[in-house]
């Protein structure tokens, strides 16, 4: 192959990515991300001009809703706390649940363990706020928590967009349980644990 077919080919190569639908970057994107990402974040992301994205986006969730050429989908997109998202539609939760809780090992790890106590006795916490009382990243171990079903989204917060997470009916069952007020005081030497997990938390 000559140079010259080399260089046609590689003009080629870069239209097709210039080329390459709005929607099918942006879902690659969704596809990956944990938590809500922003408009502008987005456009960012996928370069190109928010208006364009904010347009794709509600593409999307017709396509995603039935509302396009195509039957509605078991998942879908939303905008939570000033970002999008894909989430499984609430219309299978209960088979996701039993699909994932199957998949997942019987006993939980001593990381998820503090995590999820960390969770129980300072909800609504942020994920932000779970690692800094842990002084950990503690990405993998809520994701874990959330497959297992024993803890839940509750809320994004206003301003951040931060996802603030809560326990399950679940966990209650787990701990047998039939409220929170029934855990047992952290520690004798934190009275009620309240200054103990307030010191460990970031603005």
């Amino acid at each position: 192959m000559t140079d010259e077919v080399r260089g046609t080919d590689d003009v080629i190569d870069a239209e097709t990515v210039l080329e390459t639908p709005l929607t099918e970057r942006l879902e690659a994107i969704l596809l990956i991300i944990d938590e809500p990402i922003g408009l502008v974040a987005l456009a960012a992301a996928v370069g190109s001009p928010v208006p364009a994205v904010r347009q794709a986006l509600e593409t999307l969730v017709d396509d995603y809703d039935g509302r396009g050429a195509g039957p509605r989908r078991g998942f879908e997109l939303r905008e939570v706390g000033g970002g999008w998202r894909m989430y499984v539609r609430e219309d299978h939760d209960d088979l996701v649940a039993e699909f994932v809780g199957g998949q997942a090992p019987a006993r939980l790890s001593q990381a998820a363990l503090e995590t999820l106590a960390v969770i129980a006795y300072k909800q609504p916490v942020t994920r932000g706020q779970v690692a800094s009382i842990r002084a950990v990243n503690v990405d993998s171990v809520v994701r874990t928590l959330l497959a297992r079903g024993l803890i839940t989204e509750m809320f994004a917060d206003s301003e951040t967009g931060a996802i603030n997470y809560g326990t399950t009916d679940q966990l209650l069952q787990h701990l047998g349980i039939n409220s929170l007020d029934e855990l047992p005081p952290i520690s004798p030497l934190l009275d009620d644990g309240a200054d103990g997990f307030d010191e460990g938390i970031g603005s």
